[in-house]
């Protein structure tokens, strides 16, 4: 994540940054081994007050020696304190989540510290901490100061901090290094809160004795001692003096020895803590109404089981690689993860999908793009959906979707709200900059966000690097409370991001037949690495009298000679273009209010053409077709099996599982837009799926096979006939060994698209199927077996 700014305590000053490399108790009653043995497994601490102040500390230093520079791994962690004073210090690093087992933060007090440092990067850059959570515990630091330096998916919640909260890291040379956050809500600091170098942060119902000074775009919602006669630009600070409708984030404590989650009530208008006159209103659920997963034990089709028998689920520390889409079908269902869980899919499917049902909470997850593409990685409702869900909405709470960094995704859109009246509390949609897969053509995706229900309201919405639109918002009523985006760095070429015959895609995009939408704090940033490449707008609303946009900043991070941000909104505000002189680097408008009349679109996108039905497996039928186009823009298309709908897509192309052998299945589709116009159907495509068995079917489009190459390793190839693929992933895995997904590499001696496995031993059972793209769709194999000899 490239990141600009620079600062000392005395005077801030712009520069720009890379995230890249260049005492105890004795005698205690309950023993420190206790403290991993619960319900919830090994990576989850439960620490007790009478545990040895000592051996608490040496816990938590252990994980975070681990963690301070993971930035990337696997390894996850939560450190719980059960009700009691505790008199300990420590850091808390990558996927750890810190928080208090009472009901109210005042329960656990930690006395000494909690802290976020930047010591793993140069000059105290701390752009790059980034999935560590804080949540339910009063901390009374020993040096009067919280230091809590950190940028995106790192939300303090429910905290009261007896001192001084400090949202940056001092270099060797007292200078305070970049920094990139950040989000505070329902807490209470005694002292000051001092971002000094924060470019930007969200402070959402908590209060402070003062606040110090802003960068870049600083907006408080609901919040008490806020800055007073703030004039943004400068300084630029936006202050809602109210929330309009919250529901603070479900959590875990313990009570007479026994674990609930508590739901804290629906509330409206409010401002402050929830907690300042007694305890936050809601409702108790005993554990018992939950399933507990481990990432160890548990599949989708255990966790699609729980679910359909009504519970709740609550995901423990890990990785969940799953095969299919967790499907959240009952009302008030709760989703909650502990230790800053990551659950992937492996088959191209959505990660989650909520029915259009009233009331679902989904919180503290990281939800990864796999190998294969996902038209989308979280939908929230069905396309379509109607239903009123004003009295009991749906709440997302401290989301990262991630593409790319860990691992190389693909997905075409990360979270797609289709219900109504949806909140977002706290989401960051991040396709990597840096890491694995990060690159234009091997990490791709579409929209961060795309939000096609009505009154929807997000607070703190963080969305970076997609190839198009980051925030596509199609729906009336929307509400945004600041939002701060990086637009793509590795644009290969001018040519490569175009937008019709705009420059670009605009980060912010509010459809042209949205009638209202107001969104507070919102900031754009461009750091175009490898190209002069040029945005025409950085946002690009409908001039109609319903839509509103306070306070916005474009910012100049870095770039090649030549590229440039040409406008803020609607092609107006100045350029943003290099380092000197300060307004080349940053622009502001200040207010927007559109004057036009609503334009009503009642024109139907045309018929989609051309659709085909092939058969690619037993179970699988792929369906492509040529694109639909609209006055205003296609915003997808439903698919329909045998007169039913089966699905929706966002692209040309469809695959339909689940199917049973040797059966005939025909399909029509159906395109759409933002306005709820619908096409005429398709021409009708039919099929007929494989007979079971997992072999290629006579005049197959592919040969695939497996050879032995020495006493360890294999050879797994897949050759198309007829066509050139443009890209082969590779899916096996054999006993003790889960799915792994990888990119096949073309080796033109041979014409195959070949990958080499490894650590085999003679009798190994390897199972294995293969993904590869065809002129634009992508195709899914059977799956093969083979015995290592």
């Amino acid at each position: 994540m490239n990141k600009r700014l620079s600062s000392t305590l005395s005077a801030l000053t712009a520069a720009a940054g890379l995230c890249a490399f260049p005492p105890g108790t004795a005698g205690a009653a309950t023993p420190i081994s206790q403290a991993n043995t619960t319900i919830f497994g090994p990576r989850v601490y439960v620490f007790d007050p009478d545990m040895a102040a000592a051996d608490v500390n040496n816990v938590a230093n252990t994980v975070f020696t681990k963690q301070e520079s993971n930035q990337f791994g696997t390894d996850r962690y939560a450190l719980f304190f059960k009700p009691g004073a505790y008199n300990v210090t420590f850091n808390v690093g990558f996927y750890t989540h810190v928080a208090g087992l009472g009901q109210n933060p005042d329960d656990v007090n930690i006395n000494g510290g909690v802290n976020v440092n930047a010591k793993w990067m140069p000059a105290a850059n701390s752009t790059c901490n980034f999935w560590r959570t804080f949540e339910n515990f009063a901390v009374t630091p020993s040096n009067g100061i919280t230091r809590i330096a950190v940028s995106q998916a790192a939300p303090l919640r429910r905290l009261h901090v007896k001192g001084e909260l400090d949202l940056f890291e001092f270099d060797e040379n007292w200078n305070a290094g970049w920094a990139s956050g950040g989000f505070l809500a329902d807490s209470l600091v005694d002292g000051a809160v001092v971002p000094a170098s924060q470019q930007q942060w969200l402070s959402r119902n908590s209060k402070w004795a003062s606040w110090s000074n802003a960068v870049w775009n600083m907006v408080f919602v609901g919040s008490v001692n806020t800055p007073s006669g703030a004039t943004f630009p400068e300084p630029p600070y936006t202050v809602i003096d109210r929330t309009p409708i919250i529901r603070e984030k479900p959590y875990l404590y313990t009570s007479g020895g026994q674990y609930y989650v508590f739901v804290p009530a629906l509330q409206t208008n409010t401002q402050g803590i929830s907690w300042a006159n007694g305890p936050t209103p809601g409702q108790s659920l005993p554990i018992s109404q939950f399933h507990i997963a481990r990432p160890e034990t548990d599949t989708a089709a255990t966790l699609n089981t729980a679910l359909s028998q009504g519970k709740h689920i609550v995901f423990t520390p890990g990785v969940y690689p799953l095969n299919d889409t967790l499907r959240v079908n009952n009302a008030n269902t709760i989703l909650l993860g502990l230790g800053v869980p990551s659950l992937t899919p492996t088959t191209g499917k959505a990660v989650i999908a909520v029915a259009d049902v009233p009331g679902v909470k989904i919180a503290g997850l990281i939800l990864e793009a796999g190998a294969v593409n996902s038209p989308s990685i979280l939908e929230v409702g069905p396309t379509g959906s109607s239903a009123d869900h004003s009295a009991n909405p749906t709440f997302l709470y401290d989301l990262t979707v991630r593409t790319g960094g860990s691992w190389v995704g693909r997905n075409d859109v990360g979270i797609k709200i289709n219900s109504n009246h949806v909140v977002g509390d706290q989401l960051w949609l991040w396709r990597a900059d840096h890491g694995e897969g990060a690159e234009w053509t091997t990490n791709p995706t579409k929209n961060g966000l795309v939000v096609n229900g009505r009154n929807v309201t997000i607070y703190g919405l963080f969305n970076e690097h997609h190839n198009e639109y980051q925030t596509l918002w199609n729906g009336n009523g929307g509400r945004v409370y600041f939002y701060q985006s990086e637009i793509p760095y590795d644009i290969p070429s001018q040519a490569a991001w175009m937008n019709g015959s705009s420059n670009g895609y605009a980060s912010y995009k509010v459809a042209n037949n949205v009638t209202s939408h107001e969104a507070w704090g919102v900031g754009v940033y461009s750091y175009f690495r490898d190209a002069p490449v040029k945005l025409s707008t950085a946002i690009e609303v409908p001039n109609v009298t319903g839509v509103k946009i306070h306070h916005m900043t474009t910012i100049w991070l870095n770039g090649v000679a030549g590229s440039e941000i040409t406008s803020v909104i609607n092609g107006t505000g100045g350029r943003v273009y290099g380092s000197t002189p300060a307004t080349a680097m940053r622009q502001t408008v200040s207010e927007f209010a559109g004057t036009g009349n609503p334009v009503v679109d009642t024109q139907a996108p045309t018929t989609p053409a051309n659709l085909s039905a092939t058969a690619s497996s037993s179970s699988q039928i792929n369906l492509t077709w040529s694109p639909s186009s609209d006055n205003v823009g296609v915003t997808g298309y439903t698919i329909y099996r045998g007169g039913t709908a089966v699905g929706s897509s966002g692209s040309a192309s469809y695959s339909d599982t689940g199917l049973a052998a040797s059966t005939a299945y025909s399909y029509t589709v159906r395109a759409r837009d933002a306005a709820g116009n619908t096409s005429g159907a398709s021409n009708t495509a039919s099929a007929t799926t494989q007979a079971g068995g997992g072999t290629n079917p006579p005049g197959a489009e592919f040969t695939t096979g497996a050879v032995n190459v020495n006493t360890t390793q294999a050879l797994l190839w897949f050759k198309t006939a007829g066509f050139t693929a443009s890209y082969v992933i590779l899916h096996y895995s054999y006993p003790g060994l889960g799915q792994q997904n990888l990119n096949a590499t073309y080796n033109s001696s041979t014409g195959r698209w070949e990958y080499t496995v490894p650590n085999l031993s003679a009798g190994k059972v390897l199972t294995y199927s293969f993904t590869y793209n065809k002129n634009g769709a992508q195709y899914d194999t059977p799956n093969y077996t083979w015995t290592k000899p």
